[in-house]
């Protein structure tokens, strides 16, 4: 008997916070653990320069790279999502672009540097939305304008692009955050390693989740509601 593929995947994506974070905390893991191979090697390679300064200045590098194509895949996420539900572009390009600016922000600078903090690292603060604003806008419009064509004009393949989508979100997520924490004060990072794996998987799956698929879902089904009545 073939098994219901679509049923299967509406417990996944029915728009609820616990479906939901069960869902991405696979991709949560993965990603984290990939990043972290990743971030061993870097280090590696920066102990054989005898420079651990180049630790720092490469992670800033690597964080600030990550964290711009963050902004690009979670502004366009979460107008996929948002485009499922509902047609008002007004009100889904006001999401995306609040939801982007508040979860990215939150995901790759303010939990890492509170998971620092709390393991007893002097972390530096920095928020790319105040200080690099000119850099962030046009990685903020390209994904907007590639949510709405995703979402808008490519909806007989939605199911794929919306996993694909989050995906790469999360992929993405887990190596700016985890370059944000090296960068901004925890050059020791292997030795409370598995803290950090725990952080970082924090750090990842709520407020990527929330951003991709809960706020947008829950902002479209309000904006029909109100529309309807």
């Amino acid at each position: 008997m073939k098994k219901d593929t679509n049923s299967q995947c509406g417990h996944c994506h029915n728009g609820s916070l616990m479906s939901e974070l069960v869902c991405h905390l696979p991709y949560a893991i993965f990603s984290v653990a990939f990043s972290l191979v990743i971030l061993s090697f870097t280090t590696y390679l920066t102990w054989n320069m005898k420079d651990p300064l180049l630790l720092s200045s490469g992670a800033s590098v690597l964080f600030h790279s990550f964290h711009f194509l963050h902004i690009v895949f979670a502004a366009t996420g979460t107008l996929i999502a948002f485009f499922r539900y509902s047609q008002n572009v007004l009100l889904g390009l006001i999401v995306a672009v609040f939801t982007t600016m508040i979860f990215c922000t939150t995901s790759d600078a303010i939990l890492p540097y509170i998971g620092g903090n709390l393991l007893g690292v002097d972390m530096h603060f920095h928020l790319c939305f105040l200080s690099e604003l000119r850099n962030v806008i046009p990685f903020l419009i390209v994904g907007l304008i590639n949510g709405i064509v995703m979402g808008k004009y490519h909806r007989t393949n939605s199911s794929f692009y919306s996993v694909f989508s989050h995906f790469f979100h999360i992929l993405i997520s887990s190596f700016a955050s985890t370059f944000y924490l090296v960068s901004h004060g925890m050059l020791q990072w292997y030795t409370s390693i598995g803290m950090v794996f725990l952080f970082l998987v924090i750090a990842v799956v709520i407020p990527c989740t929330l951003s991709d698929v809960v706020i947008p879902i829950a902002a479209a089904r309000a904006g029909n509601k109100n529309e309807r009545n």
